[in-house]
């Protein structure tokens, strides 16, 4: 695998110690810069010496870019110098636990629909319905399987998470709750059927041979499902930041989604505004030589000014909206973020 470049960002951006929990999860609008923020902190975090993951669970995979390196399926060290490692979630990778196939062509849910019946507590979600297609929100229950898996995995300290848009992150956020309830219901109909090994085995990898091993899959489930909804909800472990451009449709949009996250118990402590048209210093602590960064000529271009009028309302707006919160600015940048290089300025104006 191609390593990550390491440039010497040293000179121009030494944010020091990455102020965070274990896990920081980036939402908000498609297009507003997630990936960018996602892999700035997992750079930071990681030359900081603490042992990061950043996980991409965005159908579009472009953690890839913004790192400026293949980032593959399974979780992979990037480099020699500090310890990153990355992964872009794949849920056709996704071949055991409830949500992958069995290879048998069982269906969407590796079998569970046959074994659940009109018990299903998927309803009419749970079945492919005779289109062959996977069922509604594969790809988030996918995403949550594997970070669980990543949760309980002692090589990472902290684990950044680039979510896919807002919608998609909704729904994953409410799959702990959901599968909570299915795991419940399935482990009370699997003591009440225990004859149905081969179904249950379709669904969990159970062993033929121990009627209980397939029991015993279902709670160990329920319990992962169960941590990562306590570690979702606890603020001292998780931080969720919200990512919006300064404009008035991205504000709403932000407003929305932090009160959708408030009713999954989840706060909201900082707003990441992107693309803002200020000058760098004005906004990190940093030496940059004058011709590393060009700011946008305010004064003298007339499109610049107003575009920065727009901005300025939504950043007026935005604090209003967001009191309590910690808004922190990203320059719009002349050049494509990507690479460690310019993560390294970007992790400066999140520090």
């Amino acid at each position: 695998m191609t390593e990550l470049s390491v440039e010497a960002v040293d000179s121009l951006a030494d944010a020091g110690a990455v102020d965070a929990p274990e896990y920081v999860l980036y939402g908000g609008k498609g297009g507003v810069g997630k990936t960018t923020m996602a892999a700035a902190t997992g750079v930071a975090s990681a030359r900081d010496g603490t042992a990061t993951l950043v996980v991409s669970t965005d159908p579009a995979h472009s953690l890839s870019d913004s790192l400026g390196v293949p980032v593959p399926g399974e979780p992979a060290r990037l480099t020699e110098e500090f310890p990153l490692y990355a992964v872009e979630i794949d849920p056709d990778n996704v071949e055991d636990g409830p949500f992958g196939g069995d290879g048998s062509g069982a269906g969407p849910m590796g079998g569970l629909d046959a074994l659940l019946g009109e018990d299903n507590p998927m309803g009419e979600a749970g079945s492919d319905a005779g289109t062959g297609g996977p069922m509604p929100g594969a790809d988030e229950a996918a995403a949550i399987q594997l970070l669980m898996r990543y949760m309980d995995d002692d090589r990472f300290d902290r684990v950044v998470v680039d979510t896919a848009p807002t919608g998609h992150t909704l729904r994953l956020l409410e799959l702990p709750e959901l599968l909570d309830s299915m795991m419940g219901r399935m482990i009370r109909l699997r003591e009440r059927f225990s004859g149905m090994v081969d179904s249950v085995k379709g669904f969990v990898g159970g062993d033929d041979s121990d009627p209980e091993a397939g029991l015993a899959d279902l709670e160990a489930m329920a319990d992962r499902i169960g941590r990562l909804r306590t570690a979702l909800r606890d603020g001292s472990r998780t931080e969720f930041r919200v990512v919006m451009v300064p404009e008035e449709m991205s504000v709403l949009e932000s407003e929305r989604l932090v009160e959708q996250l408030e009713g999954f118990g989840m706060d909201v402590s900082t707003l990441v505004v992107n693309r803002v048209m200020q000058d760098l210093t004005e906004i990190a602590d940093l030496e940059v030589p004058a011709d590393r960064f060009v700011a946008p000529e305010i004064e003298d271009c007339e499109f610049c000014r107003r575009r920065w009028d727009v901005q300025r309302g939504a950043l007026g707006r935005a604090q209003d909206l967001f009191r309590g919160c910690d808004v922190r600015r990203v320059p719009l940048f002349a050049e494509e973020v990507s690479g460690v290089s310019m993560l390294g300025l970007v992790a400066a104006c999140l520090d």
